[in-house]
This record gives structure tokens, sequence and C-alpha cells, in this order.
């Protein structure tokens, strides 16, 4: 999945005469996602060192490896610059998909990598077809990922006081989308649901905190 963004990197100058404005040159930026390998994990674990306040621990990235479309890398350019990182959560007699983390190093945003990432996500729930909801939870005072999450119909459904133990603030909302079905999905969600009533669900890590696109 490759995307292509046009970038002018010239000021433009009123006294310029033609000959000049000929000679601007214009970037072309390209942007995908990839895989997630065990020879670019240490790539994954040096951009959330740099993109989150939060240290994850070598289980959380163990589990990852495992993951397939879950967890993808962003590329701008052929470089890492940003990472989705997904799992699917049965609890409360519900299948939803739960972002982790989901974030782009700040000199790569505003190009379309975060809305990138999410619509990869709602294209994993799209071809699964028996997820309730989409769902996370954003530091309250993250008003820009409160605004992108808000943008592609998240709402907040509650706040999670004390969520972060080594951040300030420490409450985070969470933020949820519904996603519609049909009844033979609803059939097969509610089996599934069943099935996995029994498992213990994995405590739900730290989450997205930092802006995105």
């Amino acid at each position: 999945m490759t995307n292509t963004v046009t970038m002018n990197n010239n000021n433009t100058n009123n006294n310029a005469t033609d000959e000049n404005r000929k000679k601007r040159k214009v970037k072309r930026v390209s942007i995908e996602l990839g895989d997630l390998t065990q020879h670019n994990l240490k790539q994954l674990k040096v951009l959330n060192r740099d993109v989150f306040p939060v240290a994850y621990n070598e289980k959380f990235y163990k589990d990852l490896l495992g993951a397939g479309e879950l967890c993808k890398l962003a590329y701008c350019n052929d470089i890492v610059v940003g990472a989705v990182c997904c799992r699917i959560d049965l609890s409360e007699n519900r299948r939803r998909l739960y972002i982790m983390t989901l974030g782009v190093l700040a000199k790569y945003r505003e190009l379309g990598l975060g809305t990138l990432m999410l619509e990869h996500v709602f294209k994993i729930c799209e071809r699964e077809g028996n997820i309730d909801s989409i769902y996370l939870h954003v530091q309250i005072n993250n008003e820009t990922a409160l605004a992108f999450y808000k943008k592609f119909g998240f709402q907040v459904i509650s706040t999670a006081t004390e969520y972060y133990r080594r951040l300030e603030p420490c409450d985070a909302y969470l933020l949820e989308r519904a996603l519609k079905k049909s009844a033979a999905n609803e059939q097969t969600a509610a089996a599934t649901a069943v099935q996995q009533s029994a498992k213990k669900v994995p405590a739900v890590p730290l989450s997205t905190i930092t802006d995105v696109d």
C-alpha cells in the first residue's frame, strides 16, 4: 500500500523570474505500510522510545512479532517513521479491536501517515466481519490526538482515572467507534464470544498518547 504526497520545497518569491520559477524543485514523498519482522523489530523499539513517553517491555514486543496484520510499520521514503499495533480483545461478551499504540515521529506528521494506519485498522475489521467496535485510550490533555480520532467517528465513552501511573496528567479518555455488522456476522460474533468467555484476557497496556497525523 503506497501513497505519494507532492511537496513544494521552495518559498514563493514575488520578484522571481520565469526562469527561477522553472527551477523550483518538487519533492515526491512516498508513504506506505510494511510488516513487522525480527529484522526491523529494533526500529520499532527506537521509534516507540522517541514517540511515546513510556517504555514497553520485551514481552510486549515479542507478542507483536506474531500479530501479523495487527501490527504495521509506516514508512516515508523507505524510512520507518510510524507504527500501529493492535490486538483483538474478547471481553464483555464482545469482540473488539484495541489500538495499543499508533504514532508518528513529529517531523513526519501531516503527511497522512496516521490516516493511512487508521484506514488499515478499518480494513482489518472489515475483513474480519465480526468486530463490534474499535477502541483505545488517549491521555486527556492530548487535544491533537482526540481531534484526529473524533474526525474518524470515535467518541469519548468514559474517563479512566490514574490510567498512566508515571505520567501527568495520569487520566485517559476511553474512545470507541462502533461498527455496523450484518445479521450473519452478529451470529458469528455471538458464537465467538461464547467460545472465548472462559479465556483470560490480557491486561490493557498503555496506549496511544501522542499526536498521530
